[in-house]
């Protein structure tokens, strides 16, 4: 910016108010097009991001923009964008740290953990649920099984070899031969999907972040071009050294190697094609994939995190349509490439990234030094009073783990039965819900998949009954067509304090015989 010019960028409070009484603000980001305020320095002096070497330009930016400092120490930074680590390391994490992963989602994000959790769900619930992943098999354990569905397709078959921890395309090769199989390394092989859905003779594959990337040479289903990874693989770290490639700046054109998502689905509008349909069918992938890891990721959570505010993740899933749009799963990230390349990059993955952490919900720490005064004149700055009495963890009473214990213990339960979770909220179901409406009042461009109007069809593949899945999936039910509604109730109970544990008793439930009935004084 030269000297002197006039920066003529929308300005931004530095705080999102809770949409509820004697809740926290969260920190705003932005985007390029915006400024954020400052914050007061005794609070500005908090703002300490945790750099590490997989920290994207894009990330650092944004957290720029929002007035962080890099940090080195280990101990009084709030945010970090890093490694994938092992499980005991998230013990180290602070009450108000945030970091860019769960413990344990290596189940979805290495591609022979994903393959099995997909295959148990299949054995339980079938193939009519499960069918959205390629026939997989995990070498050196399956091959037996390979040897003989290899001699059971023929000649003309095609498969595809993958390391099982791989990224960017590397040691990936498609073969129709048995004497091409790699045999003294673990490997992941699957089906090749040798009918795939063609834009101008192209393959495509379509990332939820907004992205569709192309293979930069036309397709072929020759055997002669097997060996082509410009024409079987779509990785822009694989395509961008082939001198056919081309770029693409304009979300809106149809044009090069790399589509923005809206002008995928505006291209297939334009032929007739349903695209809602298709829409939904990769988010049903997205939540059954997920679903799929919980057990491990929940378990991991509840051992080595303190509180799940310390953890968010962004997830990229590689999708696949076949010539008849079906959508096929072909591995998940847990790192999913934030490079910005071009225009089109910076633009959609800046976004996401705003809205991301903004959906991430980062709090100015709970201490009394942090807290300024009513008075100031910031009005990000007063917002922060409302926030001082924040519960940052969870501490159930004996009524609330009763509660609990009641809705997990019913074998045979229907939705008439499930609704009553919501008859009398505990102090931990307000603070629950209303943290929930605040991250809806969030999300920017996110789509919430999971809970919403529709997922109580998905309780029934979980491992086993989770109470804040019910409590959570209940309010979509009662409140999805009516939010104000819902909202209003929780903004009562919270201005009474009954998130904070500090109401009228009249709100806890104890539990009489088979029945839940409310405390009275």
């Amino acid at each position: 910016m030269l000297l002197g010019a006039e920066d003529d960028r929308e300005e931004r409070p530095a705080l999102v108010p809770s949409l509820f009484p004697l809740n926290p603000p969260t920190l705003y980001f932005s985007t390029a097009s915006e400024k954020v305020e400052l914050l007061p320095a005794e609070q500005r002096r908090l703002l300490k991001w945790k750099m590490s070497t997989v920290t994207p330009n894009v990330v650092k930016h944004t957290i720029a923009r929002s007035h962080f400092r890099v940090t080195k120490k280990s101990h009084d930074w709030l945010g970090c964008w890093g490694h994938h680590m092992k499980s005991p390391g998230f013990k180290a994490l602070g009450e108000h740290q945030k970091l860019n992963h769960f413990p344990g989602t290596f189940q979805i994000g290495r591609k022979d953990r994903l393959w099995r959790n997909l295959s148990k769900m299949q054995v339980r619930f079938g193939k009519q649920e499960f069918s959205f992943f390629p026939r997989t098999f995990v070498l050196p354990q399956d091959i037996k099984l390979l040897r003989k569905a290899w001699e059971d397709g023929g000649s003309r078959q095609k498969w595809i070899i993958k390391p099982p921890a791989s990224a960017r395309g590397i040691g990936i090769q498609v073969i129709h031969k048995w004497s091409q199989m790699p045999r003294k390394r673990p490997l992941l092989v699957q089906k090749y999907l040798h009918k795939p859905y063609l834009i101008s003779g192209n393959k495509i594959y379509i990332f939820t972040d907004g992205l569709v990337r192309f293979a930069s040479c036309k397709y072929s289903s020759s055997m002669k071009t097997l060996s082509n990874k410009f024409m079987h693989l779509t990785n822009y770290s694989v395509n961008k050294k082939n001198s056919e490639y081309q770029s693409n700046s304009d979300d809106k054109a149809c044009q090069g190697h790399k589509w923005a998502l809206k002008a995928l689905w505006q291209y297939l509008g334009s032929k007739g094609i349903n695209t809602t349909l298709i829409w939904e069918k990769i988010k049903d992938i997205v939540i059954k994939t997920i679903i799929a890891s919980e057990p491990y990721v929940n378990s991991l959570l509840k051992m080595h995190v303190r509180t799940p505010y310390s953890c968010h993740e962004l997830f990229g899933f590689d999708i696949m349509l076949d010539e008849k749009l079906k959508p096929w799963i072909l591995e998940v990230n847990i790192s999913p490439s934030l490079h910005s390349n071009t225009a089109l990059d910076v633009s959609i993955k800046g976004q996401m990234i705003r809205d991301l952490l903004n959906l991430a919900g980062f709090r100015i720490p709970q201490r009394e030094h942090a807290v300024a005064p009513c008075s100031s004149a910031s009005s990000s700055t007063s917002s922060l009073c409302g926030g001082n009495r924040e519960r940052t963890k969870p501490d159930l009473s004996a009524d609330e783990k009763v509660k609990r214990a009641f809705y997990l213990a019913q074998r045979y339960v229907d939705q008439e039965f499930l609704s009553t979770v919501l008859d009398i909220l505990t102090p931990e179901d307000v603070r629950v819900l209303a943290e929930s409406e605040d991250e809806m009042n969030r999300k920017g461009e996110f789509e919430r998949v999971f809970p919403s109007a529709s997922s109580s069809r998905y309780l029934r593949f979980f491992e086993c009954p989770r109470y804040l899945t019910i409590l959570l999936d209940q309010w979509e039910q009662r409140y999805w067509n009516n939010r104000t509604k819902g909202i209003s109730l929780l903004r009562t109970l919270c201005q009474k304090g009954v998130h904070l544990g500090t109401s009228d008793p009249a709100h806890i439930v104890r539990n009489c015989g088979n029945k839940l009935h409310c405390l009275n004084k």
